[in-house]
């Protein structure tokens, strides 16, 4: 990445702000900002339960956007899908379980990688924590360097080698690029776990600006073991770990770059980081799925797909990720549908699928009303006719899936399309979601949508056609069934997709 002096300084100092706020946002979150509005000093909740409440059952119908009831550490084993933020999910026998910052809604929380399992992706029940305290060899790395390691690990990545567990971890410090990730194993996926080494470090300085934070692993058909990392500064590494060991290869390296983002006025839009990589062998292509922009508000997920592990990665027109350009498509991003308050810092994509071979998208949800929550939000991923992932609009509900007709689909929608506004800077200069807010779709007995004749649909399940203008603008969107979330509706027609442009296009069916 080409920069002069004048970029590079307005990149530092954006980066400064990143960090700091990094470190309040990812160790206790409290109360919020309103969207437009001034942010509010954080807060704990009003009313402290009198003792802890123990483990609640969750279903569809009383899981909430806010959780003041149990938010503080006294509930731990009530957390359930809250606080959960920069999820890893595996699948071991019929249970699935998830790893995640060290976070809390109003309170401090202790460092150690949170551990929840599911045996059906809507009720989460607490485990624990990978470690008790800091990893040792993390902690005195950061140490070494002359910094203090924060209080939180952050952003683990968890897989399975044979029969060895191995989970991966990020420990940072409030010196930019000052960070660790290490490797802990275990033969049970709720341990206990080992700390065995660091795999890659950063530090300040030098001409390579790695920051070794969000650590992701791909394992190719030929078993090759392939590492990815990186947030801000100079964008997503890669490198080539040793199987045997899930360390580095080559001791010391730090890779080579393989995505970063554009720039505005010398000014870098916004965060990349989070990559999540998996190969999925039915397309048999390599997809890098990476988060956008601030973590609290306008988070995003992007994709760019290869032929290979090491890339290059190209986006929906083609181009390389590892240019100075912002990439397509965007799949998940805030959003907004009628009488509810929004979704907002939807992203760090945790990817993973079932034994059938359906892939899921785990990610954190921070409602409008107040952004310091963080729920747990698990989507159905499915993939279009030339092989890009869409998720689907609703959280996963384990709807039954019966067959959906031409006079199903007939009536009133609301339809979301992810457009998207460019903010460089981090959390200063992104305070807002951008919401992108629904609109009304109506699909008309005729074959006509909305008012207009000249705009028609056609249906060949699963998969709908939209074509507005003539073909100007032609969705294709994949049609399932699925709870309607905002209005407490069991079931109802989802639709999900893109459009010839590859903007994302969303819908579910009101009437």
């Amino acid at each position: 990445m080409k920069k002069n002096d004048e970029n590079t300084s307005l990149l530092r100092k954006g980066l400064l702000v990143f960090w700091c706020a990094l470190a309040i946002s990812c160790s206790s979150d409290s109360s919020v900002e309103e969207t437009g509005g001034e942010p509010e000093t954080p807060t704990t909740p009003e009313e402290e339960p009198e003792e802890p409440v123990a483990a609640k059952v969750y279903t569809v119908d009383n899981i909430t956007d806010t959780y003041y009831d149990v938010a503080g550490v006294e509930n731990v084993a009530n957390w359930g899908p809250y606080n959960v933020h920069d999820p890893s999910v595996i699948k071991v026998g019929t249970t699935y379980y998830c790893y995640n910052t060290d976070v809390s809604f109003g309170s401090d929380v202790r460092p150690g990688i949170q551990i929840r399992k599911s045996e059906d992706l809507i009720n989460w029940e607490w485990i624990g924590w990978v470690f008790n305290g800091l990893p040792a060899k993390g902690a005195a790395y950061i140490r070494s360097k002359g910094g203090t390691p924060f209080q939180a690990l952050w952003a683990p990545y968890v897989m399975k080698v044979g029969d060895e567990y191995r989970l991966y971890y990020s420990l940072s410090s409030s010196t930019g690029r000052l960070s660790t990730m290490g490797l802990a194993t275990s033969d049970s996926p709720e341990g206990p776990w080992v700390e065995k080494d660091l795999v890659v470090s950063s530090e300040p300085g030098g001409p390579v600006q790695t920051n070794a934070i969000d650590p992701s692993v791909v394992v190719t058909p030929a078993g090759e073991h392939w590492f990815y990392y990186g947030s801000a500064y100079d964008g997503i590494y890669k490198l080539k770990l040793n199987p045997q060991t899930g360390l580095a290869a080559s001791p010391g390296d730090t890779g080579s770059r393989v995505a970063q983002r554009g720039f505005t006025n010398g000014i870098v839009n916004g965060n990349i980081e989070g990559p999540e990589v998996i190969y999925n062998e039915d397309q048999n292509k390599y997809y890098m799925f990476i988060a956008y922009d601030w973590l609290q508000t306008k988070y995003n997920v992007r994709v760019g797909r290869s032929d290979t592990p090491d890339g290059p990665f190209y986006d929906f027109n083609g181009l390389d990720i590892n240019t100075e350009e912002d990439n397509g498509p965007m799949i998940l991003a805030p959003y907004r549908f009628d009488e509810h308050s929004g979704w907002q810092g939807v992203s760090h994509p945790g990817v993973f699928k079932d034994d059938s071979g359906q892939y899921y998208m785990a990610h954190q949800g921070r409602p409008g009303e107040n952004s310091f929550f963080m729920v747990l939000h698990v989507r159905k991923i499915h993939w279009t006719e030339d092989g890009w992932p869409i998720v689907s609009p609703e959280r996963f509900a384990d709807v039954a899936q019966t067959t959906i007709t031409d006079t199903d689909l007939v009536g009133n929608y609301e339809q979301i399309i992810f457009g998207y506004t460019v903010t460089p800077g981090y959390a200063d200069e992104q305070r807002y979601p951008d919401f992108q807010n629904s609109i009304d779709l109506t699909l008309n007995a005729d074959g006509s949508i909305n008012t207009n004749a000249n705009d028609v649909w056609s249906y060949d399940a699963p998969w709908l056609t939209l074509n507005f203008g003539d073909g100007t603008f032609v969705d294709k969107l994949y049609v399932e069934r699925g709870r309607d979330w905002e209005n407490e509706v069991e079931s109802t027609i989802l639709l999900s997709g893109l459009n010839n442009e590859g903007t994302a296009i969303w819908g579910k069916k009101i009437n």
